[in-house]
């Protein structure tokens, strides 16, 4: 979808932007093939033309800092299909409700391959490096809850590299509600141990480990777990009708 997109181009909205797809111009090659098809003055589309070329020379740099700055928040999503090679879904566990008055209990990055489990006390710490290593991530309500978190306990993550937060492209195409609630619309099952469990009971865990309970400990990082690696599966399904309602519109 990134190919298609005109947004991040100065002086191109989302009205010019469905101009040029219903003018038969989906991508960019495509608009340096055939810019005659669309009527807009004629300094604007060499601009349009000598954006692309840039845009071109970007992607292929794999530069995902140029299309974090340049796509709005909302419109992340778009660059899943080139960069999920680098990608990590990521999740947070913590204390409650309030970066400043809560902690950080765990943290689960997903590569798309294998799942990493950072835990307080532990291993916490390594996420810096981690999440270094990524040009996409992807959450669920990541936006408002779990980056600022992570800032406010790890300000030296400075979080440049694109970020899709699935809550919002998700509601566009009809799914709302929490993210267990949207599993459940997509087909998609937990397992026996973790079925029901929620935001309080990963924090209800995190106090019996505090405890001793070393069992509670591993029950929250399969409940961690699985929010992650859900996440990849609710993206594969649903990215299609994000391109569709996109392009529809």
């Amino acid at each position: 979808m990134l190919k298609n997109t005109y947004i991040h181009i100065p002086g191109v909205g989302k009205a010019l932007e469905q101009k040029i797809w219903a003018s038969g111009i989906n991508t960019w090659d495509e608009f340096l093939e055939m810019e005659d098809r669309i009527s807009i003055p004629s300094l604007r589309k060499t601009r349009i033309c000598d954006e692309i070329k840039i845009s071109s020379k970007h992607l292929a740099a794999r530069d995902c800092f140029y299309f974090s700055q340049r796509l709005p928040s909302a419109e992340h999503w778009r660059t899943y299909s080139l960069f999920s090679d680098s990608v990590a879904f990521f999740d947070i566990e913590t204390t409650g409700l309030s970066p400043s008055r809560d902690r950080i209990t765990v943290v689960g990055i997903y590569n798309g391959n294998e799942s990493k489990m950072y835990v307080r006390g532990i291993n916490l710490d390594d996420i810096v490096e981690e999440f270094s290593k990524y040009k996409l991530l992807v959450s669920f309500n990541g936006a408002r809850f779990d980056i600022p978190f992570i800032k406010s306990e790890f300000p030296e993550i400075e979080f440049k590299q694109l970020h899709i937060d699935l809550m919002y492209p998700l509601r566009r195409i009809g799914y709302s509600g929490g993210l267990k609630n949207i599993e459940k619309l997509l087909g998609i099952c937990r397992s026996e141990y973790t079925d029901g469990m929620n935001g309080f009971d990963a924090v209800r865990l995190w106090r019996h480990y505090e405890k001793g309970d070393r069992e509670a400990l591993s029950l929250l990082l399969k409940y961690n777990r699985e929010d992650i690696v859900n996440l990849k599966t609710i993206i594969e399904l649903t990215y299609p009708k994000m391109v569709e309602k996109t392009l529809k519109m």
